[in-house]
C-alpha cells in the first residue's frame, strides 16, 4: 500500500545513533555505520525520530510499503522492557493513533505482562496487570499534545475520543439567543484524501462520505444532512493530481478498514462523475461489495438525485 514511511540518506547520516532510542517501535538500527530502517512493519511513519537526527538525514515521504503491524512491534518492544513499552503506548496516545494503542494494550493483556515499577517484563500467565482495562491505559500515558513532528495539515485527529466532553458541556449550556452558530459534525482531522491514513481509527468499520471538493460550500445543511455520524475524505476528480492514489486509498478503506458504506456527494457539473467512477474501482479492486450512495447536488444546493448503485 502507499503510506508515510521515513527515509533515510545516507550521504548525510554519520552513524551517531541518536535517532535509536527515539524510535521506540524498533524500526531503526546503526549498520555498517549508517541509521537502517529495517523492516517496513515496524515504521508508522509519525517521525518520531525526527527532530533528533543532528544532521537531518532523515525524512517522512510516501512510497510503497507493507502496512505497519502493531502486534510485530509489540513483540519486539517485550523484550526492552517497562520503559519502552509505556515510551510506546505514549508514542501513540500523543500521535491519536487509539486504534494501535488499543492493539497494544490488548497485546499486554493477553500475554499477562506485568508493567510494575521493577518487575521483570516476561510473557507468564500469572503476571498481574497493570492496566487491567483500556481506560487505565488510557488515563496513564499522557494527555493529547500537538506532535512535535511532522505537518500539522496531516496530523491524524479523531474528535470523537472528546465526544463525551464536548456533550457534557453542551448539555449544562441553555442558548441565550436564537442566532446561534449550527453545530460542526466534523468528526476527524485531516480530510483531503491525499491526506487522511486509510487505516485511521475513524475509518474502521465506518459509514464514509467521500465528497466533490465544492458541496459542501454549495449545501448550506452540508453537515446535518450529509456528514452526521460519518467520516470523510474530499477530493477534487477534475483538478486534483495523483488520482492513483486516490484509488488506492479508497481500495484499503474498504478491503482493509472495512467501511460499512461509501456515500459519493457529487456536483450535478460533468466532471465530478469521475468520484462515482473511482469509488466502483475501488470497490472492484478491493474484493468487498459495499454500498455506494450516489448523491448529485445542483449549483445552487439543492439534491437533484440520491441513489444506491
Amino acid at each position: 500500500m502507499l503510506r508515510k514511511i521515513i527515509q533515510i540518506d545516507e550521504e548525510l547520516c554519520n552513524g551517531c545513533g541518536l535517532c535509536i532510542p527515539n524510535c521506540h517501535e524498533g524500526a531503526l538500527q546503526i549498520i555498517d555505520g549508517k541509521a537502517r530502517l529495517i523492516s517496513d512493519l515496524f515504521c508508522d511513519g509519525l517521525g518520531a525520530c525526527l527532530g533528533h537526527c543532528p544532521e537531518e538525514a532523515i525524512e517522512i515521504i510516501e512510497r510503497e510499503a507493507e502496512p505497519y503491524n502493531e502486534t510485530v512491534v509489540m513483540e519486539t518492544i517485550v523484550k526492552q522492557g517497562r520503559n519502552t513499552i509505556l515510551a510506546h503506548l505514549e508514542h501513540l496516545r500523543d500521535h491519536n493513533e487509539h486504534e494501535f494503542l488499543k492493539e497494544a494494550v490488548t497485546y499486554i493483556k493477553t500475554n499477562n505482562i506485568d508493567l510494575s515499577p521493577g518487575a521483570e517484563i516476561k510473557q507468564t500467565v500469572t503476571s498481574p496487570l497493570i492496566f487491567p482495562t483500556m481506560k487505565d491505559a488510557l488515563n496513564h500515558v499522557k494527555p493529547e499534545q500537538e506532535s512535535a513532528c511532522g505537518c500539522g495539515s496531516a496530523k491524524t485527529i479523531d474528535f470523537r475520543i472528546d465526544m463525551d466532553k464536548v456533550n457534557a458541556v453542551a448539555s449544562s449550556t441553555v442558548a441565550a439567543t436564537v442566532d446561534t452558530a449550527a453545530p460542526s459534525e466534523l468528526r476527524q482531522w485531516p480530510v483531503q484524501l491525499h491526506l487522511v491514513n486509510p487505516m485511521a481509527s475513524y475509518f474502521q468499520g465506518a459509514d464514509v462520505v467521500l465528497a466533490a471538493d465544492c458541496v459542501a460550500f454549495a449545501m448550506g445543511d452540508f453537515h446535518n444532512r450529509l456528514l452526521k455520524n460519518k467520516s470523510l475524505a474530499i477530493a477534487c476528480p477534475k483538478l486534483d493530481t495523483n488520482k492513483d492514489v486516490y484509488l488506492e486509498k479508497l481500495t484499503t478503506m474498504i478491503s482493509d478498514a472495512k467501511i460499512n458504506t461509501l456515500t459519493v456527494p457529487i456536483m450535478e457539473v460533468p466532471c465530478c462523475g469521475g468520484m462515482i467512477q473511482m469509488a466502483k474501482m475501488a470497490v472492484q479492486q478491493s474484493g468487498r461489495n459495499i454500498p455506494i450512495k450516489k448523491i448529485v447536488v445542483g449549483i445552487k444546493g439543492d439534491i437533484l438525485n440520491e441513489e444506491w448503485v
